[in-house]
């Protein structure tokens, strides 16, 4: 295998097993950035006035899983210098599944700011207003369903398999955040942020009863109760029993301007959302934090479409043991799926509304102000999700001189890791403030040598964020007495 082939196999199965995540960075939380709001409405930065700019202000990408690491999915093999996939004969499949939870998360998320503005009023408020475009989503997967999918059926003959575990939900919308925060009293300082959500597009898997029987034969017997709600330009063909015969994408709605600007739009999937937040000083030099973020739903209503399942059916089932012998590739193998689950549902003529809501965040933090530049920091992120909470714990030592430079290193335990180093920097030359955060940097990392060219993969690695951009601001505020959030000077 070639160097260049190795990379891109790296690349793909890091997108596809390493998804990006629906979390923010926990090294922003103490950073002077007038994006640290996002985190906790309370916070401010020490500028007067800041303006971010379309796309270059503010691009964030996560990753992140809960079950698998970079290394159960790219190993060595034999030869040591060679690299095989969780699919290679060679690889053991026992060893995989042992490290598999009985609900296993995937969360996507890509957040790009098209605009930002916050400023000063008075000697202790800051209004802010953000315009972001976001793509999250949240899918969950059961055990068993790797199970049957990486060693065949043999297990499971005669028994019945409950995946209604399964869940999946994908969302592009737009938000626009007005906010708002104060001195309330000489400690405490609050923070609210009001956001108007417009829907984009939208797929939203509806699981009330889902499950697999293994009859002896080593067939499948499906049996479903649940619907799929789509909110975009799609159109669902059916055959004469109203089962699914294709689904095309409708690009005539592109064709011109007014199609573009009406689809990206989103005015018709309108929802509502809140951030609250609050900072209060215990003493000068340690200050407690807390808030709740992204609290709130869309309700979806143009171009929809409702799948539904109701029935039992039998299928030949999915078996990757198939592209293990080589006897089909995994397009084929996934097509036979595709097509097994067709007859399954049946479009709904009704085009009824759904609603989804978006994944929220607690975080409780605190700092203690070593010096008026240096300050060492803890917060607690909990991300809720449905009926699942993820917990991340992280451990900070910050400096911040004005908003002329800002850093932070980061330790944080989370996904059943507890060796993600992270970091932060931000300068501000003139007018213009560069930032680069990143979370979750792996410590331990492999080298496998082919020849002449050498490959180096995380050991252990299972999530990542990314955050960059930069911002234009105005003034630089000396911390004083009533001003709670942060630690500067000019």
């Amino acid at each position: 295998m070639t160097g260049k082939i190795k990379y891109i196999l790296i690349l793909t199965l890091t997108l596809v097993f390493v998804n990006a995540s629906a979390q923010n960075s926990q090294v922003l939380y103490y950073m002077n950035l007038p994006q640290n709001h996002l985190l906790n409405p309370a916070l401010r930065p020490s500028n007067s006035l800041y303006i971010g700019l379309p796309v270059i202000s503010g691009l964030n990408f996560n990753i992140n899983n809960n079950f698998v690491n970079f290394s159960d999915v790219i190993m060595k093999g034999q030869p040591k210098d060679s690299l095989i996939s969780f699919l290679h004969p060679d690889y053991n499949v026992d060893n995989f599944l042992a490290k598999i939870q009985d609900k296993n998360s995937i969360e996507p998320e890509i957040m790009f700011q098209l605009f930002g503005l916050g400023f000063s009023v008075g000697k202790s408020s800051y209004v802010f207003l953000d315009i972001n475009d976001r793509i999250e989503g949240n899918i969950v997967l059961p055990k068993d369903l790797f199970t049957l999918a990486l060693k065949g059926n043999a297990d499971f003959t005669g028994s019945n398999i409950d995946l209604s575990s399964l869940r999946a939900d994908m969302k592009y919308y737009r938000e626009f955040g007005l906010g708002f925060s104060t001195n309330f009293t000489d400690r405490l300082r609050i923070g609210i942020k009001g956001k108007l959500l417009f829907g984009i597009a939208c797929a939203s898997l509806d699981n009330k009863s889902l499950g697999i029987t293994v009859n002896d034969d080593y067939s499948h017997t499906l049996y479903a109760d649940m619907a799929v709600n789509l909110s975009g330009p799609l159109t669902v063909n059916m055959d004469s029993k109203n089962n699914i015969s294709g689904i095309d994408f409708d690009d005539n709605r592109f064709k011109n301007s007014s199609g573009i600007i009406d689809f990206f739009t989103g005015k018709k999937n309108m929802g509502l959302g809140i951030d609250v937040g609050a900072t209060y000083d215990i003493t000068e030099k340690i200050v407690v934090s807390a808030s709740i973020t992204d609290l709130g739903y869309i309700r979806w209503k143009k171009d929809i479409t409702n799948l539904k399942a109701n029935n039992t059916f039998e299928f030949s089932g999915l078996n990757l043991q198939d592209v293990v012998n080589g006897t089909k590739t995994i397009d084929e193998v996934g097509q036979d799926m595709l097509d097994s689950l067709k007859n399954a549902f049946v479009v709904s003529k009704s085009k009824a509304p759904f609603t989804t809501y978006l994944p929220f965040g607690v975080s409780l933090g605190g700092s203690y102000n070593l010096t008026k530049q240096f300050s060492v920091g803890f917060l607690s992120y909990s991300r809720i999700i449905g009926k699942q909470i993820r917990e991340a714990f992280t451990l900070s030592a910050n400096v911040n001189l004005g908003n002329a430079f800002s850093t932070a290193i980061s330790y944080t335990a989370e996904n059943h890791q507890y060796n993600n180093l992270g970091a932060g920097l931000a300068f501000r030359p003139g007018i213009f403030q560069f930032y680069i955060i990143t979370d979750r940097i792996p410590v331990m990392w492999n080298k496998i040598q082919d020849g002449k060219s050498n490959v180096i993969i995380p050991a252990n690695w299972n999530t990542f964020n990314l955050r960059f951009g930069m911002n234009v601001v105005f003034g630089n505020k000396v911390k004083k007495k009533n001003d709670k959030p942060m630690v500067v000077v000019e």
